[in-house]
This record gives structure tokens, C-alpha cells and sequence, in this order.
């Protein structure tokens, strides 16, 4: 943080006092100071020293289009309203492109924002663009000689570390259906281990710029990598539930393990790219071969008796595809090719779908499928464009001098709750309040000395850029109402009653964006999370019931798998945005994290069952394909019915008598063999259908309201 703030403070200060008492260019020096601030404190530019340069030096095209734009538009108030609702909303929008764009958005609004304030005057629109150039590449340059930081743990790294935790626990799975005996304590604290791993892997858990939620295929293939592993997970741990001898599910799962080393392995970008074929031929061989084993508890021609449960191999492949899928992922995250979509043409889009489209596509589908009001980032980018427009009207109405403050001041303390702009607004009042205090007291005692001011400002600064982070919004508005008010006695005489507009202007900009988090909104990620979740789970009911359908060939598919991935999308960051809010812990409802991975899972438990068994060969040995589509219709009630409750209040559905009939009837049908003279392979896929629906309906079972 200090280091920061030393280099954002060397870089304003440069630009500011080489225009300003060079070629006595005053225009250029506010420019050049506040695009250094604007890109160094307002924005969050994250990553290496060369990368943090990298950026900032992209963002100029950008930082000239909205100059220009600002300085044209400065010549009325509607029309300077009209660009910042519309500036402000693409800004805001452009979020949803990755953490990127999320990290820069304040800085870009700020460089809008402050041309587009009288007086109009387009002749200094040079004088204007050589500060803004000058002052980011001062920051660049700052970045790259100023204390560089090493680039900070990236979301690979984290990958890397679930993928090997996982592994281990494999290995042991493997050793248990081999008859090895673990070490006592192993098992758990391995299962620990990785539990705590997988954790990490959460958005919640991650810095914003650190999450790849970018649309391009590499986000989008290192979260599938994330997916998979997760779903892996609790199927490595129901091998070693019913781990007991059975040498090909040994096999699989110690090739499994190797898979996950060899994704771990991968995951760097300079790794070795890792290779699908060992474990592909494995899952076919070990598919082949367990439909000709006898069913539990009869003999072979030899006299042995089988004893290993159909669950097991089933729970073996699961974990098996599950690292398939991740090493698809890493390998679409390493730009490596991957075979034809597979994919059956009536199911299409495959898992991978991303892997085979154009970048542009991409994050074209990106924006067009967040352009509602279901959306949380085009709900913020609402929400900002509008206060930001009303806030730039009020001080153009009202001829606020240093009226980008009003805005400035809604964009910094505007929250996307109206409690966390509440809990913001009164130490960011107070602490201007003390500021503007200080800074009169100073302008009384100095007066009109421009160079005791020019000596003040860069300690103050570092000061400011170093403690408002750390100390909270008091100190924060504080501390740059002291630097404001030294810049501005350098460009022209001032009096006291800087400060005074100074306090004015903060209070305004608070009013607005605390009015604009009480209409637009209020309640922020909490205010949808309940309906958005209910109907997470509606669409993985339709999910379920339609793969399932798929399966035993009595349906054909609709659209609701992919239906339930965008849901599961706008769910996710819906959550994301859930946990970074403030809330009353009396109020916060069930395990939310809970009810958003009993809808992940059921997507990605469908992925891998509609790519291994073919379309209609999962009729179960007795009742046929009726029997398991009324178990589906039991799930999907199941989820329906939970649902219901989220939106009503009440306890969770999945507590219904119904649901634990639903769960006997599928363990009922895991424990019974092939009818005589069935087919032993369709028999097995009936029972990966089933046990995929008794995890769901386990996962529905964690989701419970507070008492």
C-alpha cells in the first residue's frame, strides 16, 4: 500500500509541477494529476509491474476518447448529463468483459467527468490531452522503477494446489479399493485438505482481480476447471465411503490421481500441456469391463463371489470424468487444440462449447446475455449511469463551483446496497467535515504563498493515498479534501470558502447516490438472491428432468441445460456480489452456498452422463425407462419444491416425507442387480443415473433456514 502511494504521488506530483511552473500550462497540470489519481487510487490495477504498466498504457485510447468527449459535451448541462448517463453506463456495463474492466471503471468515469464541467472551452483540448498522456505515463513508469511488485498468486496457482490436494485424496480412494489400509488419520486429514482447497476456489474467496471471469475461453475454461474439480471432490470421498476390494475401480482411480497431477502440472503457463489419452482409455476399458462382472453377491464360473457394490464403480467413473473434464479445461486454457465437438448434434452446446467460437463471439454473448435486469452488473450499471447523470444535472443546475465533486463523491461512496452507502456516508461526512476544518485553518494561516502549498502537497499526499485505504472513509474524504485544496491554491488564489464548497459538494454527491441506492435496488445483491437462487433451482429441476428424459430416449432435448448454465452464471454473480455486502446476520437465510452448488451440480453432473452414455440405452434392469423417469420427476420435485420454500420463507423442501421416499426408492435401485437376460451395461447406466440423482438429492439436504 505504502509503495502505491508513493508511486501515484511521484507521478501526479511530476506531471502537475512540470506544467504548472514549467511552461506554465495549468490545464495540463490538473490533467496530468488527476489522470495519475484517477488510474492509481480510484481504479484497481492488479497484477505484475509489467502488466499494471501494460494496462495503463492500453487505457489510453480510452482516457482520450472520453476527454474529447467530455470537452464537447461541456457546452450544456443536459447534454454533459446525457453523456455521463451514457458514458457512465457503458463504463459500469463493461464489467461484465472481466475484472479488468472492473478494476478501472471509477478511474475511467473520473476522466469523463472532470472535462465535461465548465467552462467550455475546446481550445484547450490539446492542452488537456497532453496532460492525461503525460500523466499515465508517468504512472506506467512509475510502476515499472518504483518498488516493481512481483505479480501476486494468480487463480492457477490456486487450481494447481485443489488439483494435487485432490490427487492425494485419490490416491488413497485407490489404496482402499485395492485393500491397502491408510495410515490412521490419513484419510481425513487428506479429505481436510482438500476440502479446504476446493474452498479456495469460491469467487467469494478470491480477490476481484483475481477471478477469471473474463468471457474469453481461458476464463471461461479455468472456471470449468474449477466446476470440475469441485464436483470431483465429493465423488473421491464416496469412493472411500464404499471403498471396499475392487481392482478395476483401484485402477481407475489411481489413473484418476495421475490425471489430476498431470492438470496441476499443466495449469502454469509453463507447464507441460497435458494429454487426455491415458485416462480416456481407461474410462472406456473400465466401462467395458465392469458390464460383464456379475451383479453383487452372485458368483462367477470360479466361485467368487462379487461383493463390490455398483455405486462404487459408479462413484470411480464419476471422479474419472470429472478429471477429464479438467484436463479438457486446462487444455483450453493453454490454447491447445481439443478433437470435434463431440457432442451429439440435438444436444448441442457441448460442455466446451467455448473452446470452438471466435473471441469476439464470445464477448458479444457475454454483454447480450447480461442485458437484464436479472443481471447484477446491468442492475449496477442502471444504477451508477442514473446517479451520475442526476448528480452531474444538480451541479450543473445549481452552478456548484468545482462541481465534479457532487460527482466525484457519488462515485466513490455510492455502494450497490442502500445500507452500505448508509454505513459509508456519515464517517465520509464527518471526515470531509474535519478536512474542509483543516483546510481553512491552513488557507487563513498561509494565505496567498503558492510555494509553501507546492512544498505540502506531496507529503500530504502520500499520507492521504497511504492512510485512507488503510483507516476507512473518514480519513480517506479527509485527507483529499487537504490535497484538493493544495492543488487548487497553486492554480489560483483561494479562500476559506474552498473548503466550505468543498463540504457542499461531498454532502450533494453523498444525497444522490444514498437516493439512488434507495430507489434503484436497495437491497442490493440480497434483494434477488433469494428469487435469482428459487429459480436456479427451478431451471436445474427442467435440467435434470431433461437429461434424464435424454438418457432413457422418452424425451428429447429442449435447451434446458444450457438454460440452467446461464442461470447458474447470474446466480453465481449474484452471490458474488451477496458477500461482499454488509448484512444482518438475523436475516441471511438459508446456506446460500449450499442452494447455488445443488444447481452446479446438477449441471455438471449431467455434462458427463449425456457424454458417456449414449441417448436412450439408460432404461434401468426392472420397470423399464419409466421407473427412472419417475425417479427424475421425484428429484425435480424435489428441487421445485425447495424453490418454493426459499421464495415463501420456510423450511427447506427437501425435508418433505416425499423427498425421503424419492431417496429410498433410488438406494433401493442401486442395491439390486441386472434382471436375468438384461443387458448388464444398460443396467450400470441406469444406476450412474440414479446415483448422480441421490447426490442431488443429498445436496438439497444441506440447504436449511436459520431457526
Amino acid at each position: 500500500m505504502v509503495h502505491r502511494a508513493v508511486r501515484v504521488t511521484a507521478a501526479a506530483c511530476a506531471g502537475f509541477y512540470t506544467f504548472r511552473y514549467g511552461p506554465d500550462l495549468p490545464v495540463s497540470a490538473t490533467y496530468a494529476l488527476f489522470a495519475a489519481i484517477a488510474l492509481g487510487v480510484l481504479a484497481r490495477v492488479e497484477g505484475s509491474a509489467r502488466t499494471r504498466a501494460r494496462t495503463i498504457l492500453w487505457t489510453l485510447p480510452a482516457a482520450w476518447a472520453l476527454v474529447c468527449l467530455g470537452t464537447v459535451l461541456a457546452v450544456h448541462s443536459w447534454a454533459a448529463a446525457l453523456g455521463m448517463v451514457g458514458v457512465g453506463f457503458a463504463v459500469s456495463y463493461g464489467s461484465v468483459g472481466g475484472p479488468r474492466m472492473v478494476g478501472l471503471a471509477n478511474g475511467l468515469q473520473l476522466l469523463y467527468i472532470l472535462p465535461c464541467f465548465p467552462p467550455y472551452s475546446p481550445d484547450t483540448l490539446p492542452q488537456r490531452l497532453l496532460g492525461v498522456t503525460a500523466g499515465l505515463l508517468l504512472l506506467a513508469a512509475a510502476e515499472l522503477l518504483l518498488w516493481p511488485e512481483p505479480a501476486p498468486p494468480d487463480y492457477r496457482g490456486r487450481l494447481a494446489r485443489a488439483a494435487l490436494a485432490l490427487a492425494e485424496l485419490a490416491d488413497l480412494a485407490a489404496d482402499a479399493c485395492a485393500g491397502r489400509s491408510a495410515a490412521p488419520g490419513a484419510v481425513t486429514a487428506a479429505a481436510d485438505r482438500a476440502r479446504a482447497r476446493l474452498d479456495e476456489l469460491r469467487f467469494s474467496r478470491v480477490p476481484v482481480m483475481e477471478r477469471p471471469a473474463g468471457a474469453g475461453a481461458v476464463d471461461r475454461a479455468l472456471t470449468h476447471c474449477a466446476a470440475a474439480l469441485r464436483y470431483a471432490g465429493p465423488q473421491v470421498l464416496r469412493i472411500l465411503r464404499l471403498a471396499r476390494p475392487y481392482p478395476g475401480a483401484a485402477r481407475l482411480t489411481a489413473v484418476t490421481a495421475q490425471a489430476l497431477r498431470a492438470a496441476a502440472a499443466g495449469l502454469p503457463r509453463t507447464g507441460p500441456v497435458p494429454d487426455t489419452g491415458v485416462l480416456e482409455r481407461e474410462l472406456a476399458a473400465f466401462d467395458a469391463a465392469r458390464a460383464t462382472e456379475p451383479p453383487p453377491g452372485r458368483t462367477d464360473r470360479s466361485g467368487r463371489t462379487h461383493r463390490a457394490r455398483p455405486a462404487l464403480g459408479t462413484a470411480a467413473l464419476d471422479s474419472a470424468e470429472g478429471a477429464r473434464f479438467v484436463l479438457r479445461a486446462v487444455r483450453v486454457g493453454r490454447r491447445a487444440p481439443l478433437p470435434p465437438d463431440e457432442t451429439p448434434a440435438d444436444q448441442r452446446p457441448g460442455p466446451f462449447w467455448y473452446a470452438y467460437d471466435p473471441a469476439p463471439l464470445l464477448r458479444w454473448r457475454r454483454f447480450r446475455a447480461n442485458l437484464t435486469p436479472r443481471s447484477v452488473a446491468f442492475r449496477n450499471a442502471l444504477r451508477t449511469a442514473g446517479a451520475l447523470g442526476a448528480a452531474r444535472l444538480l451541479a450543473g443546475g445549481l452552478d456548484l463551483s468545482h462541481g465534479f465533486w457532487v460527482l466525484l463523491a457519488t462515485l466513490t461512496l455510492m455502494r450497490t446496497s442502500a445500507a452500505d452507502t448508509r454505513m459509508t456516508l456519515r464517517p465520509a461526512l464527518v471526515g470531509t467535515a474535519l478536512g474542509a476544518a483543516a483546510t481553512a485553518a491552513v488557507l487563513l494561516a498561509v494565505g496567498e504563498h503558492p510555494l509553501v502549498y507546492a512544498l505540502a502537497l506531496p507529503p500530504v499526499m502520500l499520507i492521504a493515498f497511504t492512510a485512507g485505504p488503510a483507516l476507512g472513509p473518514a480519513w480517506g474524504q479527509g485527507l483529499f479534501t487537504l490535497v484538493v485544496a493544495l492543488v487548487f491554491t497553486q492554480l489560483a488564489p483561494a479562500s476559506w470558502r474552498l473548503a466550505e464548497a468543498r463540504v457542499v459538494n461531498v454532502a450533494a454527491g453523498a444525497a444522490i447516490g444514498l437516493l439512488a441506492g434507495l430507489c434503484a435496488w436497495p437491497r442490493g445483491g440480497a434483494q434477488d438472491l433469494r428469487r435469482r437462487t428459487a429459480a436456479l433451482l427451478e431451471d436445474s429441476a427442467d435440467a435434470l428432468r431433461e437429461t434424464v428424459a435424454v438418457l432413457t430416449g422418452t424425451g428429447r432435448p429442449g435447451g434446458a441445460l444450457r438454460r440452467a448454465r446461464t442461470s447458474a452464471l447470474l446466480t453465481e454473480a449474484m452471490y458474488a456480489q451477496y458477500r461482499c455486502e454488509r448484512h444482518d446476520p438475523a436475516g441471511d437465510g438459508p446456506s446460500w452456498q449450499a442452494a447455488v452448488l445443488a444447481g452446479q451440480h446438477a449441471v455438471r453432473g449431467a455434462e458427463p452422463l449425456l457424454a458417456r452414455i449414449p441417448p436412450g440405452t439408460a432404461a434401468p434392469h426392472r420397470g423399464g425407462a419409466r421407473a427412472l423417469v419417475g425417479h427424475a420427476d421425484g428429484v425435480a420435485a424435489a428441487y421445485r419444491r425447495q424453490a418454493e420454500a426459499l421464495r415463501a420463507r420456510e423450511p427447506a423442501g427437501a425435508a418433505h416425507p416425499a423427498v425421503a421416499r424419492a431417496r429410498a426408492a433410488l438406494v433401493a435401485e442401486l442395491d439390486v442387480g441386472p434382471a436375468p437376460g438384461s443387458d448388464g451395461r444398460v443396467s450400470l447406466h441406469a444406476v450412474d443415473v440414479a446415483v448422480w440423482l441421490a447426490g442431488l438429492l443429498d445436496d438439497l439436504q444441506q440447504i436449511h433456514e436459520p431457526g
